[in-house]
């Protein structure tokens, strides 16, 4: 119960109370008297709140964000003035002159998966984790939002989005698969402040689509782009690879503002979100994670906790640019840090899930370079983001293609942890990271503390609902209860 969670102290203290002495003054030695005691109270409650304060599986910011912030009065498109952090501020040099709006729930959890009680699966995930003594913690960026926003695009609509309105532009063209995350919480998002969205799916169907033989459908993502009103321009994979996904946004916000009756003031978003507005999302990440790292050190300062490792997914190089660059710069690379108490800077690791890490390489470079990066003369922007992260080549099959053993461990995840990972990006990364690069070295990464940064994307589950069947009909079997039991259960 609550109650048991949080217990109650053995008295109750108003501090406005402690400070009420009665008038007129009693004598000089009652108010000394008064004094300590309040004083005294005043300790014990000090004392009693540190030793009751609740050790839970997660840590969030210890600084709580008062409720009355929870509680918004301005409207979703109100921009408010944005300061970077100490540690980006003159290194970074391009940062955001539009601000940025307040659509995402933040700070996000960061939970430590796993459970004291038995019955885990002896050849489960947890167990092979137990027996290293890896302690595997995730940041739930999949709660950023509801169904509409959850996931790690809205930390870059945040800005994007203030860029948009501050330039006067009334709608949003972006891109994406056809079961694009992005290109959801984009619509969502821009409906939330005013915006039109209009958006580019990619997909093998589009020819089919456009000859009227085949529907774009409402499964999964598509359900809540069509909910919200979105226009839906399709591309095949072919014209995508040779045209690109800038020129084919570029075609449509021409489209729109020349050739359509309404002469639209339409914003370009990129792919993914992933341009230097955009990734300045997951610099306040780091910022937010820093700060949730300083709050369990200032809670106990004893404590050794340090993070080894952080693992994420990688499409478009935006979410591992911000990450990657903000993980080094916060960490002191530079010769400047100041988050010793923090320990060793962690070995940071993006899994690309499609294209190559040479490619992640060059667009997380480039997007640095477009933020303004100032290095010092003898490091180039990719030699310093080279240092700064490991990138995985984890596509398997292929961007949106699950091999059987993705999905078995996407299923086996959710099972021993109740968190549901997508099939298109966290699953992949995960699924990559802990059967191949940890079990290809596991000694290397015994008795670690491994930070997965979950970017969400689980309504992609829904389009993968019949190559799931076969194994949710033997991990979830359905009974018909016998209601008057007449046969026995």
């Amino acid at each position: 119960t609550l109650e048991e969670c949080h217990p109650r102290p053995p008295f109750q203290l108003s501090i406005a109370s402690a400070f009420e002495l009665p008038l007129p003054l009693p004598c000089p030695m009652t108010v000394v008297i008064n004094l300590i005691l309040m004083l005294t109270s005043i300790a014990s409650a000090v004392a009693y709140v540190q030793h009751h304060q609740p050790r839970s599986r997660f840590f969030s910011s210890f600084q709580r964000t008062p409720l009355a912030m929870s509680f918004q009065r301005n409207y979703p498109d109100t921009s408010h003035p944005y300061q970077p952090p100490n540690w980006a501020k003159d290194v970074l040099k391009n940062v955001p002159e539009h601000g940025r709006l307040h659509l995402a729930n933040l700070p996000t959890p960061v939970h430590l998966i796993g459970s004291r009680r038995a019955g885990a699966s002896k050849n489960g995930i947890l167990s092979r984790l137990n027996e290293l003594n890896i302690k595997l913690y995730v940041k739930r960026d999949d709660a950023t939002g509801g169904a509409e926003l959850g996931g790690n695009k809205v930390r870059k609509l945040e800005f994007l989005l203030a860029d948009a309105l501050a330039k006067g532009c009334d709608s949003v063209v972006t891109i994406g698969g056809e079961q694009s995350n992005h290109c959801r919480a984009t619509a969502a998002a821009s409906r939330m402040v005013g915006l039109s969205p209009h958006l580019i799916l990619r997909t093998r169907r589009a020819d089919a689509i456009n000859d009227k033989k085949d529907d774009i459908g409402w499964t999964g993502n598509i359900l809540f782009d069509r909910m919200v009103g979105s226009t839906i321009y399709t591309c095949t994979p072919g014209e995508y690879g040779r045209l690109g996904s800038n020129k084919l946004v570029d075609s449509v916000c021409d489209y729109i503002q020349f050739k359509q009756k309404s002469h639209n003031n339409p914003y370009p978003i990129p792919v993914g979100g992933s341009n230097a507005i955009g990734t300045w999302g997951y610099i306040n990440g780091v910022d937010e994670l820093i700060q949730q790292m300083e709050a369990i050190h200032g809670h106990d300062p004893s404590s050794e906790f340090a993070l080894d490792h952080v693992i994420f997914a990688t499409g478009s190089g935006g979410t591992a640019t911000g990450i990657s660059v903000g993980l080094s710069l916060a960490y002191g690379s530079l010769g400047d840090g100041h988050h010793a108490t923090l320990g060793q800077s962690p070995q940071v690791h993006a899994v690309g899930v499609c294209d190559n890490p040479e490619y992640f390489y060059q667009s997380m470079s480039s997007i640095a370079d477009e933020m303004g990066i100032c290095l010092p003369s003898n490091k180039t922007t990719e030699l310093f983001v080279r240092e700064a992260v490991t990138v995985h080549n984890g596509k398997g099959r292929g961007y949106g293609f699950s091999s059987e053993e993705e999905l078995d461990f996407i299923l086996q995840f959710s099972i021993e942890t109740g968190i549901a990972l997508d099939p298109v990006y966290s699953g992949k990364a995960l699924y990559y990271f802990l059967k191949k690069v940890v079990e290809g070295d596991p000694e290397s990464y015994r008795n670690k503390n491994i930070l997965f940064w979950h970017t969400g994307g689980s309504i992609g589950l829904y389009e993968k609902g019949d190559d799931l069947l076969g194994r949710l009909s033997v991990a979830s079997p359905v009974k018909r209860i016998d209601a008057y039991d007449t046969k026995g259960m």
